[in-house]
Order: C-alpha cells, then structure tokens, then sequence
C-alpha cells in the first residue's frame, strides 16, 4: 500500500492507523507561529464509526488505502441486515441496515448501489445521487403565492418529509438528491 505524507491527508481518503480502517472526515492545515505546520484531521473509523481527531505533521507517513467499488443489487431487507448481489458473480452479502444511516428510506427493490470492499470485507455503501420518489401528500397551492423561493413541505412514498416547490402535487413523481436529501425536479 502507498504511504503518504502526513500534509497530503484530503477528506475522503481512507488511511490504516492504528491497526484500524479510518476515513478522512474533515483536514485543516495548522501552521501555528512558533514550531511546524500540521494537518488536523477528523477521522471515521469504517468498521465502527467511532471519530478521531488526530495531528500529522508533514514528516509523519500514513498508509493510503484504496477500496475496491462495486456495483451491487439490492435485494431485501431481513432482521435489520440488507441483502445485496454482485449482479456478475450472483454472490450475495449481508450489511447493516443502519449503514446507511438517515438515507436508509431511499433504498428500493432492485436498485443498484456502490458498494466498497477492502479486501473481502464490505465496509461502506453509497445510494445513486438522483433517487425518483413519489409525493404522498402535500398542502394545496396557496393562491398568490408566487414567490421564487417559496416551498412546502410534502410526505414521499417512503416517509420521508421534504420541501417542495409550490406547482408539485400529491401523487407526482419527484427527483430527490440523497445528499442533501431535498427536492431537485419533476420525474
């Protein structure tokens, strides 16, 4: 694996520290007015979430872990695990359901997500950024309400509540941003 130095550390990059699988959360460079410059960087540990906040300076060597991506289709959900298959090998794995944390709603049948794998074990798992969903309910345009920045908020299909513009209806399809989890367009 390649080491870097301690002043390459980006947010994202997954490092070996400490016997464990860590991801950059958040770096900040440090360079304080007596003694040498340091990154400041939050970690996340990918097996059990605990954070970390830990100083590297630019002498300090980590270990950079690349994990491998791979598309898989979900399945089903059983006794709080997702079941997932590689869509080429028909291999099935199992992940927690909470790994997906607040996002877990937007998981359909049959969709496809990014799974990453370090060696054979799965750690983490992405949704597509653009999920369609449907509006359960949402109030009646108010009349004169014309503003451009005005939203309501609407129940999706799958619990969910998020704001939406004024012209959006009960029963029509939406795209929703699993990021920022808010309304993006019409389907």
């Amino acid at each position: 694996m390649p080491k870097i130095n301690g002043n390459e550390i980006r947010p994202g990059n997954v490092l070996e520290h400490n016997g464990g699988l860590w991801a950059a959360v958040k770096v900040d460079h440090v360079k304080p007015g007596k003694g040498g410059a340091f990154a400041q960087v939050e970690l996340k540990n990918l097996r059990n979430g605990t954070k970390l906040n830990e100083r590297f300076r630019s002498a300090d060597k980590v270990e950079r872990v690349r994990l491998e991506q791979k598309d898989q289709q979900f399945l089903y959900e059983s006794d709080g695990m997702l079941i997932f298959m590689d869509a080429e090998t028909y291999e099935q794995i199992e992940l927690p359901a909470d790994l997906l944390g607040e996002r877990r709603p937007f998981l359909q049948d049959g969709m496809t997500i990014q799974i990453e794998f370090h060696e054979s074990e799965a750690l983490n798992a992405s949704l597509p950024q653009k999920v369609v969903c449907k509006v359960e309910e949402t109030e009646p345009v108010v009349k004169g309400q014309t503003a451009a920045n005005s939203f309501k908020p609407a129940i999706l299909d799958n619990g969910v509540k998020v704001m939406v513009p004024p012209f959006v209806g009960p029963g029509e399809d939406i795209i929703v941003d699993t990021l920022a989890m808010e309304y993006t367009a019409r389907a």
